[in-house]
């Protein structure tokens, strides 16, 4: 074998050794994100901040995309957590806003080009609250072009920057809570509550079609993602000023993403059994409190016939499953009180895992 071979395989002998060594970063951190960035941006800077010789914060995500224009709450998943983001993309989210009348732009913020005007109608406390009513509960909200839905691989944004109109289906959207507020005479602060996938700027747009005239935001803020609130939240620039080790005392544990309260605790050898993918009987280990808990769950699961007494037995008895084999979603703890991950159980006692971390 040749030095230069040899200096070779060692450097690489090294570069895996330390690569073995490196800490996997894991945690929830909350992040108030600053105007102007990207949310794909401040998390591949907060990948960067949590970066270092002896730890590896290479994976990583946001649980819900804001515009550059926006600031706010940003939930940022690294490491093992990462694999419960979904939690929060699925959680209710509260935004404040601000609404200048009497203008459209092409993308419903003030980053776009104005498109068209309108006369701005006289407005009070009285119309703004009757307007505010319409606009509460279930509904449908067409996207809008300047997002990055996708149509045939392409996003949408990128159609609407060719000028190309692709035709959105609406999409089902809940606005829990919604208060709308003047400023003066041309702006309107909205405040709202509302589901997953909703837009933000249409319903600005919206409302504002509703008080005859046009609108687009020139501000955007989140105040709250499921249960995670702005208060708890550090900015970038702050974020960026302490050193490696303050920044850590700011994670959040891998499961802070996860609203299921129930748990159940697995003796060391369940949870070498489940960490190689292996089912359990824990019909032993289910308490009044657990079996409570799984019989509301399905309770609350959409299309579910507790008896299954309407089911074609000439077609669907063998298709759909019996009430007690209807597994819900449970947190894993071992015995030392370390949350390992989720498993979906059913009344009958099997467990499958479903979702480990590695400790």
């Amino acid at each position: 074998m040749s030095i230069v071979s040899t200096k070779a395989s060692t450097q690489a002998d090294k570069n895996a050794n330390k690569t073995l060594t490196k800490t996997k970063v894991s945690g929830v951190i909350l992040v108030d994100k600053p105007q102007g960035m990207t949310s794909q941006q401040v998390v591949s800077k907060v990948k960067y901040l949590f970066k270092s010789p002896n730890h590896d914060s290479k994976k990583a995500g946001h649980t819900g995309t804001l515009d550059p224009m926006a600031t706010g709450l940003l939930p940022i998943c690294l490491g093992e957590a990462t694999k419960f983001s979904h939690y929060q993309l699925d959680a209710d989210k509260s935004y404040q806003a601000t609404i200048l009348l009497g203008s459209q732009t092409d993308t419903g913020d003030a980053d776009g080009k104005i498109v068209a005007q309108a006369v701005i109608p006289t407005f009070d406390e009285v119309l703004l609250n009757k307007v505010a009513q319409q606009f509460l509960g279930a509904q449908q909200q067409i996207p809008p072009m300047y997002s990055a839905l996708k149509k045939d691989g392409k996003k949408l944004y990128e159609y609407a920057r060719a000028g190309i109109e692709i035709e959105r289906a609406p999409r089902d959207i809940v606005l829990k809570a919604i208060d709308l507020k003047a400023i003066d005479d041309k702006q309107i602060q909205l405040t709202v509550t509302c589901s997953k996938g909703t837009y933000v700027r249409v319903l600005a747009e919206d409302i504002a079609k509703t008080l005859h005239t046009l609108g687009h935001l020139t501000a955007l803020r989140r105040l709250q993602v499921g249960g995670f609130k702005i208060d708890e939240a550090i900015a970038l620039a702050d974020l960026e000023a302490l050193t490696l080790a303050s920044r850590q005392t700011h994670l959040l544990p891998v499961d802070a993403c996860v609203n299921i309260d129930a748990e159940l605790t697995l003796s060391a050898e369940q949870c070498e059994r489940v960490q190689m993918g292996q089912r359990l009987n824990v019909f032993e280990q289910l308490t009044d409190d657990l079996q409570s808990y799984i019989k509301m769950t399905i309770a609350q699961q959409p299309c579910i016939d507790d008896n299954k007494q309407n089911i074609d037995d000439s077609k669907n008895d063998t298709e759909a499953p019996l009430l007690h084999e209807i597994a819900v979603d449970i947190c894993l703890i071992n015995e030392q009180g370390q949350f390992i991950g989720l498993g979906a159980v059913s009344l009958n006692g099997r467990l499958q895992p479903k979702k480990l971390i590695q400790l």
